[in-house]
């Protein structure tokens, strides 16, 4: 429960921005491909975003949850998912250089990152399919 209200804080400091962008797609849009720039991260509004990694593993996004920063924080400048709508989704979309000035300006942001980064792990030890 401490991980979902969390969760929501980040989203709700992302959609504070001025300069983000609320973008709604259908079933089956691709949010952004494996390979091209990491240029933003993703907050979800509605609907469920599946995000597939190179080896074919899939995690699932719900309203609440944050999405894509770990490629704009920790790696080359690219997307190493892709990421696809299950369902009619609206996201917040935040750029780069807003995301990093929204983390200088609330420190607090990487601690709930990391609290849903932990949780994440947690659901996939508990249902068997996290890889060491």
């Amino acid at each position: 429960m401490v991980a979902s209200l969390a969760i929501n804080t980040a989203l709700e400091l992302m959609a504070a921005q001025v300069d983000c962008e609320v973008i709604t797609l259908p079933t089956g849009a691709k949010v952004f491909s494996r390979g091209s720039s990491a240029e933003a991260i993703y907050g979800m509004r509605r609907g469920i975003v599946e995000v597939i990694g190179e080896g074919g593993e899939k995690l699932c996004y719900r309203p609440g949850e944050v999405f894509s920063y770990q490629d704009i924080v920790w790696h080359e400048g690219t997307y190493r998912n892709e990421a696809v709508a299950l369902t009619p989704v609206e996201v917040v979309r935040l750029d780069r250089l807003r995301f990093l000035n929204l983390l200088h300006n609330h420190p607090t942001l990487a601690v709930l990152l990391i609290s849903q980064q932990h949780e994440r792990l947690r659901e996939q030890r508990t249902s068997g399919t996290c890889c060491y």
